[in-house]
């Protein structure tokens, strides 16, 4: 009985935990695929959890930051929902790739088609975007869930440093330090990569002529050895030859 009850404590006191933790933790979030480097492109899943037992969220919208225009943004196809993207005159054009850039992408919008986020579930919303800011440790992306039952969340409360979470956090994008090429090292791996092709195709065009001189080599050898054989036969013939005729004589 006494050991029931201490189970009973236990499980109760677990629950409790998880009560607590879950709410803090299901909120809408964003994480790069790899590292998102300052100056750099990088692929973000923004993860959607459902909060509520009763209701399915249906429609997801991300606002992307002002302060640092993106001037490239493109959402992967989710099956099951519709994307809406929306764009934004720039009040200081942005150059791109020599590309002078004067508007840019302001809000991604998905909306369940046949598809939702059903309660336990959660869902990822992969972008492509770039090129990130050089001159910013983090961005920002205030994000609004909204369920089937009309209800909407706003997580739009932008933390602060060394303070306590808000209630509802907007999902920040931590930035890391900008690549040499600002992709990752993808440039330097393909030099690399071409250095490395260039070895081999110069390794094998050697190895090649080493066999065809080998070849040829052998061949002339070859043809020597069988016409000195040849000499050598005739002489011997013509040896015979004479050898006999003396002994008749």
């Amino acid at each position: 009985m006494k050991l029931s009850r201490i189970a009973l404590a236990g499980g109760v006191a677990a629950s409790t935990v998880l009560l607590i933790a879950g709410p803090a933790a299901a909120h809408v979030s964003v994480q790069p695929v790899g590292e998102a480097a300052k100056g750099g492109y990088a692929t973000l899943n923004f993860k959607v959890p459902n909060e509520r037992d009763q209701a399915s969220t249906v429609k997801l919208e991300v606002n992307f930051p002002a302060d640092h225009p993106l001037s490239s943004v493109t959402p992967q196809a989710v099956p099951g929902w519709d994307i809406k993207i929306d764009k934004s005159k720039l009040d200081k054009p942005i150059e791109s790739h020599g590309r002078k850039i004067t508007e840019a992408v302001s809000k991604v919008t998905w909306t369940a088609d046949d598809s939702e986020i059903a309660p336990g579930f959660f869902q990822q919303f992969p972008v492509s975007v770039g090129a990130l800011p050089e001159d910013a440790d983090q961005l920002v992306f205030k994000a609004i869930q909204t369920y089937d039952n009309k209800e909407v969340v706003r997580w739009i409360e932008e933390p602060t440093e060394g303070g306590e979470e808000p209630d509802s956090p907007a999902p920040v994008l931590k930035l890391s330090a900008a690549a040499d090429d600002h992709h990752g090292g993808g440039a330097a791996d393909d030099a690399k990569e071409g250095d490395d092709h260039k070895a081999a195709d110069t390794a094998a065009s050697t190895k090649e002529n080493h066999a065809a001189a080998s070849s040829s080599s052998s061949d002339t050898t070859a043809r020597t050895l069988g016409i000195i054989g040849i000499v050598i036969g005739v002489a011997g013939v013509a040896f015979g030859v004479l050898a006999g005729r003396r002994r008749s004589a």
